[in-house]
């Protein structure tokens, strides 16, 4: 007797511990931009208040992968709507360096493009179920960066944007007051080789004429990729995972979106 009281104990203890430890899974579903087919990953919030804010995320230069899944169930874990969006289209997934590169370069070299993929994804992400109408925020990645900081730039009603390691840059900057509604992030590694100096002044002066709510971090002896395990871990080549910027960078962004959401 006291032999099945002790399995059943040990039973229990397992469930419970499985359940402590269970973590958001999402899926993969499917929308449109016109005529184009996106696949994106869709991570509902696994909190039990209803119409919980929505973020967007948006990958790096070649599209959507595993890694900015992980980072959409974090924040379903957190009590976000978290959407991982796709710029480029269904089965576009570059491989190589330079076939990224050419991707990517099609949506930075024409915003009206990027524009119309994250309004696809803006639009979608509002027709889920349970999901708040006038709270988001959108982070990227590299080139997820810049589209996330193009999203602020273009006025959309968006809350918050977050650039990870992303490119500052951009062939249309604001110039003008009140263009730019949503509160801005940045965690920029000091020692990119891809993002010099003066692309972050650049990008400092632009937001002050635009007078927009801005912040910028910058973190030691980081490099491009700095949050990504898969560049390595040798800041010479110009990327490579960066562990403190990595975990300073999301804690920062937690306590903002907490703020802005």
């Amino acid at each position: 007797m006291k032999f099945v009281n002790l399995i059943t104990a040990i039973a229990g203890l397992i469930i419970a511990l499985g359940v402590a430890g269970a973590h958001a899974q999402g899926k993969t579903v499917s929308y449109m931009d016109g005529e184009t087919t996106l696949e994106g990953y869709w991570s509902a919030s696994e909190c039990e208040e209803s119409n919980a804010p929505i973020v967007l995320i948006v990958h790096q230069w070649k599209g959507l992968g595993e890694y900015e899944k992980s980072r959409a169930d974090m924040l379903a874990d957190k009590c976000y709507n978290a959407f991982a969006i796709d710029m480029y289209g269904q089965g576009v997934r570059p491989k190589a360096m330079e076939e990224a590169s050419s991707e990517s370069s099609k949506y930075k070299n024409d915003l009206d493009l990027a524009d119309s993929r994250l309004a696809a994804a803006r639009q979608f992400a509002l027709s889920q179920e349970n999901v708040s109408q006038d709270e988001m925020a959108v982070i990227g990645y590299c080139f997820g960066g810049a589209m996330a900081l193009q999203m602020a730039r273009s006025g959309s009603d968006i809350d918050g944007a977050v650039s990870f390691h992303g490119n500052l840059a951009t062939s249309q900057p604001v110039r003008e007051k009140d263009i730019i509604k949503a509160s801005i992030q940045i965690h920029h590694g000091a020692d990119d080789p891809h993002v010099p100096q003066n692309e972050v002044d650049g990008f400092i002066n632009e937001m002050n004429a635009a007078d927009a709510d801005w912040m910028l971090s910058q973190y030691a002896n980081a490099v491009h990729s700095f949050t990504e395990k898969e560049a390595g871990n040798d800041p010479s080549t110009g990327s490579a995972y960066n562990e403190k910027a990595d975990k300073r960078s999301w804690a920062a962004t937690l306590s903002f979106l907490e703020n802005v959401l």
